[in-house]
């Protein structure tokens, strides 16, 4: 049975090996991934509003000093740390979790370790994880429920420029996907308006990573993901197969610009979006959460202009 025509799957994404991917846990956020994560907290300084509570969406993946930035930024909110991933929650703990001895950790923004409340935040942070997910709208929808209206998300992810370098030379040699396909930035506004969202703004950049050798250009890249095209290579290469890929990377990937070292190029998106007040569908019958009905009555209450 096919998906419905307003939720498509990615279509280049094999949900087992995402699943397995998300699942397993790093020892340190990778250092891509704090970059992000510190050029999206610096965005906040725009945002007139100060949240009372904020949810961090798995932040052993999306960036643990990028968490401590915007845990200082807004010290006395009430903070969720909400790690999908049960094997991440460990690493979680450890690094975010104040000692029982610290006063700080009786304070407004101790983190709270689970899933926030539906409605319950009015900041959600998502760094780095939607380009990784084999179901991104129902992700998205998520984050929607979690949110307080007039909440707002920030996000950011990967988009379709990424490690094209690496994709060209898989297909000057024949070989399959070196990743999956990315979503573009418009595609990602469109979903969120779909979910809910109201006044999505999308912007991007392109970061480009200098490596010394193949060896740690592989490196970096087995600690940002993994390939999840259905079509990648359906079995592990052997030695003579590594050799040819290094031997390809220093030959294709040397770059002038960057004195002869290998050059890669990320594209990040980053996203914003508001948790309008919810409108209610009139027909024959129609359903209105209990949330969403208190949403109504309070907005209404409200003073005109």
């Amino acid at each position: 049975m096919s998906e419905p025509s307003d939720h498509q799957l990615p279509p280049t994404i094999d949900p087992v090996a995402a699943a397995r991917w998300h699942a397993s846990a790093p020892g340190q956020s990778p250092w891509l991934h704090e970059e992000v994560a510190r050029r999206m907290e610096d965005r906040l300084q725009w945002i007139r509003q100060a949240p009372a509570s904020w949810a961090h969406w798995d932040p052993v993946r999306g960036g643990l000093q990028g968490h401590a930035l915007v845990a200082q930024r807004y010290s006395g909110a009430a903070c969720w740390v909400a790690e999908t991933a049960v094997q991440h929650l460990p690493v979680a703990r450890k690094a975010l979790e104040r000692p029982w001895w610290s006063p700080g950790r009786w304070s407004a923004g101790a983190p709270h370790f689970g899933l926030p409340p539906d409605g319950g935040v009015q900041m959600l942070w998502a760094n780095m994880a939607l380009h990784l997910d084999a179901d991104p709208q129902s992700l998205i929808a998520r984050w929607h429920r979690a949110l307080a209206v007039d909440g707002y998300l920030m996000f950011s992810c990967l988009g379709p420029d990424t490690v094209r370098e690496l994709h060209g030379l898989h297909a000057a040699l024949g070989w399959p996907p070196a990743g999956h396909a990315m979503t573009d930035m418009h595609d990602w506004g469109d979903m969120l308006v779909q979910a809910g969202f109201a006044e999505p703004v999308m912007d991007m950049e392109h970061i480009t990573l200098t490596f010394a050798t193949p060896g740690r250009l592989l490196q970096e890249l087995r600690e940002l993901g993994r390939n999840l095209h259905p079509a990648r290579f359906p079995v592990l290469r052997g030695r003579r197969w590594r050799e040819r890929l290094e031997q390809a990377l220093g030959d294709r990937l040397a770059s002038p610009a960057h004195g002869g070292q290998l050059a890669l190029t990320f594209e990040v998106i980053y996203g914003h979006a508001f948790k309008p007040t919810p409108r209610m569908k009139v027909s024959e019958s129609s359903a209105v959460s209990l949330q969403d009905m208190r949403a109504m009555l309070l907005q209404g209450r409200k003073p005109a202009p």
